[in-house]
């Protein structure tokens, strides 16, 4: 028997380089979080991580700009239908532009209310404050670039996501070592860096674009009548998507703001094994994506069978993965924590908390790929649901606080993997057993 199926081969042709590009996404954060944490004082880097998740939860509540546009575009392509290929691109650019005008404009309130939620010391909010006013004047090219990425994703051009992933994110990293480390901008600095290399990553994947249309035989009469047409459709999947993201949003900003009242050390420490997940979790979702883009393909051209085989190819090899990720935090997690922070306060907080970064990959990775394959049948509704049981979960879990501590707040969040991870399945498995799947 062969080490790899072909539709083990079909499905790292798709997830490798995306894991690649999107390994560049937490490199990013941990060289941010590095930078900062060698600073004098561990406030920079609690304004940093303060102001990221401000960020994360404002931006990734509009991450259905992405997952709709990878669905709806991967359904296109399995059905060989160029106008509508052209309407899964324009459509959500539209949006995704006007979204990020309106947060450039209303930023100043909206930073008030984000860290008025927060809460915590002064003198880290001060440095969140002045993160966030900066960082969100990119608005319009970040929401862009989920719009740009879910397309080219959609018609499986795996190359052109890697280059906009890739060089953005490197541009980015380059910028933070010059304005945070050579000018002394401190928080400034790491966030104007990201701001211009969003600007850069948009006009590059706008190139990248030109070419894939060309390359599918999309004219530019399409592209013109595009924005006409399944409004009412894009804007239902895009409000369930939107809510299922507000709770996935709720619940990774809760443990901020529960960490924040627990102290500065424990916000900073979080902050860095924050970043150890966020790795991991990108490189899973290069599966991710890449079941978006093969179950969307089978949807379109309604093809079961290659569907079932994606499925099971997704499960054993994101499976080892996930094992091989769990193995390395336990042999080495104690060890790449020090290369994050050289705080000695810090170093010695996280070696209690490193053992989640064990458990976290083995128990999330199934959620990530059965979001994948809903993502790519475009079934807004259920996701939705199944985040709602989730985060129910992870509410009720929160309420060991007073006896567990942090500990309580990384358990919540494994609760709600696991949860995810459950839902879905349940539903997958009822559909696929009452043959609905495809209607």
């Amino acid at each position: 028997m062969a080490l790899l199926t072909s539709s083990d081969k079909a499905l790292w042709r798709l997830a490798l380089p995306m894991i690649v590009s999107n390994i560049t996404v937490p490199l990013l954060g941990l060289v941010d979080t590095a930078v900062i944490g060698h600073l004098d004082s561990p406030v920079y880097l609690g304004g940093v991580a303060i102001g990221a998740t401000a960020t994360s939860f404002l931006f990734m509540l509009l991450l259905f700009l992405r997952m709709s546009t990878t669905g709806l575009t991967a359904q296109a392509f399995g059905a060989k239908d160029p106008q509508r290929l052209a309407r899964a691109l324009v459509q959500p650019l539209i949006l995704a532009l006007g979204a990020g005008l309106l947060i450039v404009l209303l930023r100043t309130p909206l930073i008030e209310l984000a860290l008025h939620i927060v809460g915590g010391s002064d003198a880290v909010l001060e440095q969140a404050r002045r993160f966030l006013d900066i960082r969100w004047l990119s608005a319009p090219a970040s929401l862009a670039n989920l719009v740009l990425l879910g397309w080219l994703l959609g018609v499986q051009y795996a190359r052109a996501p890697v280059i906009l992933l890739v060089v953005g994110n490197l541009l980015n990293i380059v910028l933070d070592l010059w304005l945070v480390i050579g000018l002394r901008m401190n928080v400034q600095g790491a966030a104007l860096a990201t701001a211009v290399a969003e600007y850069g990553t948009f006009f590059i994947g706008l190139w990248m674009v030109r070419r894939v249309l060309a390359m599918r035989g999309i004219t530019l009469v399409m592209l013109k009548g595009a924005w006409r047409g399944s409004v009412r459709r894009l804007l239902a999947l895009n409000r369930d998507i939107m809510l299922r993201s507000l709770l996935l949003q709720l619940c990774f900003g809760a443990l901020t703001v529960f960490g924040a009242r627990l102290g500065p050390e424990i916000v900073a420490v979080n902050a860095v094994l924050m970043t150890l997940l966020t790795f991991t979790a990108y490189a899973l979702d290069g599966f991710a994506y890449a079941v978006e883009a093969h179950s969307g393909q089978a949807y379109g051209a309604r093809q079961p069978g290659q569907l079932e085989e994606v499925w099971r190819a997704a499960c054993r090899q994101a499976g080892l993965v996930a094992l091989a990720f769990a193995m390395v935090y336990a042999l080495f997690g104690n060890q790449i924590v020090g290369l994050i922070t050289s705080l000695p306060e810090l170093h010695e907080l996280a070696r209690h908390y490193v053992v989640w970064q064990m458990v976290l990959p083995v128990v999330g990775v199934w959620c990530y790929l059965l979001d994948g394959m809903f993502i790519g049948a475009t079934r807004g509704a259920e996701m939705r649901n199944s985040m709602a049981v989730a985060a129910a979960g992870f509410g009720l879990t929160l309420l060991t606080l007073p006896w567990l501590g942090n500990h309580g707040l990384w358990l919540a969040l494994t609760v709600f993997l696991a949860l995810r991870g459950v839902s879905l399945a349940f539903i997958w498995r009822r559909h696929w057993r009452n043959g609905t799947w495809f209607s």
